[in-house]
C-alpha cells in the first residue's frame, strides 16, 4: 500500500499538488515512484508557464523514462534544483524533499479536477 497524504490533491497521471495560498507545489506520488523503480534523472523546465494536462518534464528510472504532466496551469516560480544532483530523493521522500515545481496558479478552479486522497487510493488499488 502506497503512502497517500490526505492534505494533497492528485492527478490520474500520478502527480500530487500541495496548495499554499496561490502557489502549488507539484511532485510525483509514492505510487508512481514505486512503479518506476530507482530514479536516476529528473528533467525539469527552467521557468515559464505550464498548462494543465501537458508535459513539463521527465523522470528517468533504471527501467523507463516517464513524462511528467502538469496537474494545474500557471507560471513556474521555483524548481527543485536539488533533484539535479540527488534524483533518488524522489524515491526516498516523494512528498517532502522531492517536490519538483512551484507554480503560481493561473486558474484555481483547476484544482477541482483533481482527486482527493481517497479517490487516488481507489484508482491505484485496482
Amino acid at each position: 500500500m502506497s503512502n497517500v497524504p490526505s492534505d494533497l490533491k492528485y492527478s490520474k497521471e500520478h502527480e500530487w499538488v500541495r496548495v499554499d495560498g496561490n502557489r502549488a507545489y507539484i511532485g510525483i506520488t509514492d505510487f508512481a515512484q514505486s512503479e518506476l523503480g530507482d530514479i536516476v534523472f529528473v528533467e525539469l523546465p527552467e521557468d515559464g508557464d505550464i498548462t494543465a494536462n501537458t508535459t513539463f518534464g521527465t523522470v528517468e528510472s533504471v527501467k523507463t523514462v516517464s513524462d511528467l504532466y502538469a496537474p494545474v496551469s500557471g507560471k513556474i516560480v521555483e524548481i527543485n534544483a536539488a533533484l539535479n544532483d540527488a534524483p533518488e530523493k524522489v524515491n526516498e521522500s516523494p512528498y517532502e524533499d522531492a517536490w519538483m515545481l512551484v507554480v503560481e496558479l493561473s486558474d484555481v478552479s483547476e484544482l477541482d479536477n483533481l482527486m482527493s486522497a481517497d479517490e487516488y487510493t481507489a484508482l491505484t488499488s485496482k
